[in-house]
């Protein structure tokens, strides 16, 4: 206590000597560097590199009862208030497209596009009570929300006038958090938050990689320099608003034997110890905090320093969900009578199938939906290639880069990888019996694995609490409510794709000799070393045995090697499986999963998840999954597929996919293999397989713009002479033909037959057969 009463009064002088220095100097011209703006992150996780490089002035109110900060001009004439400029460099900073929204253009703007999520308020009793078993949580995913909010209303004092200081907004994956925040700080820096005169952002992702004692105003002063003439009188301020965001990152303890007392925001203390301080009102005790994190990081807060806990409730009811979607879907590069027939039938089909509903009350699904619908819809032949695999592992990206299932775990695994080795392993075992309902049985078997442990234990209830609800949603089908499916059934065929790629996909037998590989391995190169120096002084028969290490790694080698060529197998077998060879191709089919079947209404509810038995998407996401983009990006998420291990995988698919591309397929399954080659975005693996092709019969595939796109991608770049070209009632405009150019061009006879191609198309067809290259010697196009 002495030592805290003496940081007191060592503050109060301190802020003393700033008083009587900005009263005395009327003016004070600092001047600094600038750095340039870089977007590091899409979200407030992200490092702001900003340098002021004007000057700040504060000036005492007339009645001395505290300051007031106003702006003066530099000697360029630039006005320099150091609240405009945080405004403006939290503007800029904020309003980045992520790198996953920059692919649709720049019209994606937060402002533009922005639904505010259901927020409702919770009680301190609800969040640190009991916690509740698994089947009840999912009966609580989408709660009636009977006492919402808005953001607007999160500090707003409770019927009792108690004013509220701390805020908790928590969430599971998926739920908005992050953009929340966001939309919060960008409504601030455009001054539609007039409570605050100041907020400052924190990332507690960056906090926890500080491992030295840092002061909060030198924190502040590293992250906004532009701050730093405010920062001396920073305590005599009201109206400071303070954003930890994704407090999950960080291990607070709140004991006063572990962590000190501190109210001098100049002492540098452990980033924890500053945060701990900070919530508890030692430091800055007039400033407003907020607080963003996962429900498993809830009990790290005592109950007693939080004023109101704020549950992100996503999208509860359909119409924020329509809203979202024709926000989303109405940018200004579409055509609005495309928009608007994509929104109604969108619209339709959430309204007559509940699951789809369900489903899209996470944000990040809706977003996952309208991505998706942009690369069936608005694909152009110049844009870069974006394949569904990458959308969908682009998709994950955005919701779980550098995320950590549980810091306070030592080994620090990927909440991904964790994903991947558990709800993967029900992905996979549901695509081989041709699954798509699960039990609770089911899926605690597969939750339990390699359960050996209390941490492994500690684990799966964080991972329960975080982000379960985010793969697996209850079945709204009648007589079906104690079965689970995916919350969108493509993720199914994905994360089992992901399983098998990973080499997952192991049998018990195969991990113990993994592990007794990798063992005797590290062991062998010591015992080695011994056994060369040994070996000048005694007879090497006596070390014979020791030669044995060598053979465990090399043979482990071949067994490995064995089981890449299972998983090139397992690709060629799903993706030529007889019974899916007269159905609708992958594309049309994901088409109908999110817009439906076109024609009249079906008496009852159709199952959207019946219709998606056939698991053709399997094999082409892990096609996908092989591409040296789509590998990037899962290193990221901490799931790596080594180089090496993609070779040979490839390597030994393409012996298999060159017996099997030699049958003649029916015109939907010769669209998937197309797909399938699309996907893997491999151009001498495709040219490989290609040149067996003879003809090229689509005939009565309806071909999309992504379609052409995909077939020309394919075909078109490997200059391949084709026999014959049949595209009939593949529903062709000019646009089609002017995409399948470079493919049409080099086929001997080409078949248009009942297409309706009308006057629009004679020009393509005409520098179609002008062109230098054309090889047709028979057109057929009468409709």
């Amino acid at each position: 206590m002495q030592c805290h009463r003496s940081a007191s009064r060592l503050g109060a002088f301190r802020r003393s000597s700033y008083l009587l220095q900005a009263m005395s100097h009327s003016v004070r011209v600092v001047s600094g560097r600038h750095m340039c703006l870089q977007y590091v992150r899409h979200s407030v996780l992200s490092k702001d590199p900003h340098r002021s490089d004007r000057s700040a002035f504060l000036m005492p109110k007339s009645d001395g009862s505290s300051y007031t900060f106003t702006s003066c001009r530099s000697q360029s004439g630039a006005v320099t208030d150091p609240i405009e400029q945080h405004r403006k460099r939290l503007s800029a900073w904020f309003s980045c497209l992520p790198t996953e929204e920059r692919h649709f253009g720049p019209s994606f703007a937060l402002d533009s596009i922005h639904v505010d999520p259901v927020i409702r308020e919770r009680s301190s009793e609800e969040i640190l009570g009991p916690q509740s078993e698994p089947t009840l949580q999912f009966q609580l995913q989408r709660p009636s929300c009977p006492q919402t909010m808005s953001v607007s209303q999160l500090f707003q004092p409770h019927p009792t006038e108690k004013p509220v200081r701390n805020v908790v907004l928590y969430g599971t994956v998926g739920t908005g958090k992050s953009t929340l925040i966001r939309k919060f700080v960008l409504d601030w820096c455009h001054g539609r938050k007039s409570e605050f005169q100041l907020i400052i952002p924190l990332s507690c992702e960056d906090l926890s990689q500080v491992k030295t004692p840092v002061s909060l105003t030198r924190l502040i002063t590293k992250k906004y320099l532009h701050l730093r003439e405010l920062l001396p009188t920073l305590q005599e301020f009201s109206g400071v608003l303070f954003i930890l965001n994704s407090l999950e990152w960080m291990d607070l303890d709140f004991r006063m034997a572990n962590t000190e007392l501190c109210s001098d925001p100049n002492e540098p203390m452990p980033p924890a110890a500053l945060l701990v301080n900070l919530i508890r009102g030692y430091l800055l005790p007039e400033a407003n905090v907020l607080v963003t994190t996962r429900p498993s990081a809830l009990s790290r807060i005592p109950g007693k320093y939080i004023g109101r806990y704020a549950e992100i409730c996503g999208f509860s009811d359909t119409e924020l969900q329509k809203m979202y979607f024709q926000l989303r879907l109405g940018h200004k590069d579409a055509d609005p009578r495309e928009t608007a027939n994509l929104a109604e039938m969108l619209s339709r089909n959430l309204e007559h199938h509940s699951q789809l509903s369900a489903a899209c009350f996470l944000p990040s699904y809706c977003w996952l939906t309208c991505a998706t619908l942009h690369l069936l819809y608005y694909t152009k032949p110049d844009d870069s290639p974006m394949t569904l695999t990458g959308i969908y592992t682009t998709f994950l990206r955005l919701n779980f880069a550098g995320e950590v299932l549980d810091v306070t775990h030592p080994s620090k695994i990927s909440l991904m990888f964790y994903v991947a080795r558990t709800i993967g392993k029900l992905a996979y075992e549901g695509c081989n019996s041709r699954r798509t309902k699960f039990t609770l049985a089911d899926i605690t078997k597969c939750l339990h694995v390699q359960m050996n442990s209390e941490e492994e234990l500690n684990l799966l209830t964080v991972f329960r609490s975080d982000a379960f609800r985010f793969f697996l949603t209850p079945c709204v089908q009648l007589g079906q409510e104690d079965h689970f499916v995916f919350t969108i059934p493509a993720m199914q065929e994905y994360l089992a794709a992901l399983y098998v790629v990973l080499g997952e996909n192991k049998t018990a037998l195969q991990r113990f000799w993994k592990e007794f590989s990798e063992v005797i391995s590290k062991a062998g190169e010591d015992v080695v070393a011994v056994v060369n120096v040994l070996s000048k002084f005694l007879p090497l028969r006596i070390f014979t045995l020791f030669n044995l290490l060598r053979v465990v790694p090399r043979l482990y080698g071949k067994v490995s090697g064995q089981s890449r060529e299972n998983i090139a197998q397992t690709m060629t077998a799903e993706m030529f499986r007889e019974e899916d060879s007269y159905n609708d191709d992958v594309i049309d089919q994901i088409n109908s999963s999110i817009l439906g079947v076109e024609g009249p209404l079906q008496p009852t509810e159709v199952d959207i998840y019946s219709r998606q038995e056939a698991f053709e998407l399997f094999p082409i996401f892990m096609a996908g999954l092989l591409s040296r983009q789509n590998r990037a990006m899962l290193d990221q998420l901490g799931c790596p597929i080594m180089n090496m291990d993609a070779l040979k995988i490839t390597n030994a698919l393409k012996k298999q996919l060159l017996r099997s591309s030699l049958l003649r397929l029916p015109p939907s399954e010769l669209m998937d293999f197309l797909f399938f080659l699309y996907e893997f975005q491999n151009q001498g693996f495709t040219t490989g397989l290609v040149n067996s092709l003879k003809d090229l019969d689509l005939s009565t595939v309806r071909m999309t713009p992504l379609k052409c796109n995909v077939v020309a991608a394919v075909i078109g770049g490997t200059g391949k002479l084709l026999t014959d070209a049949n595209l009939s009632s593949c529903h062709l405009d000019p646009d089609a033909i002017h995409t399948l150019a470079p493919v049409l061009r080099r086929c001997q006879n080409v078949n248009l037959h009942m297409n309706s191609l009308g006057p629009d198309s004679c020009t393509e067809i005409k520098n179609l057969l002008l062109h230098p290259d054309c090889a047709i010697s028979s057109l057929r196009g009468h409709s």
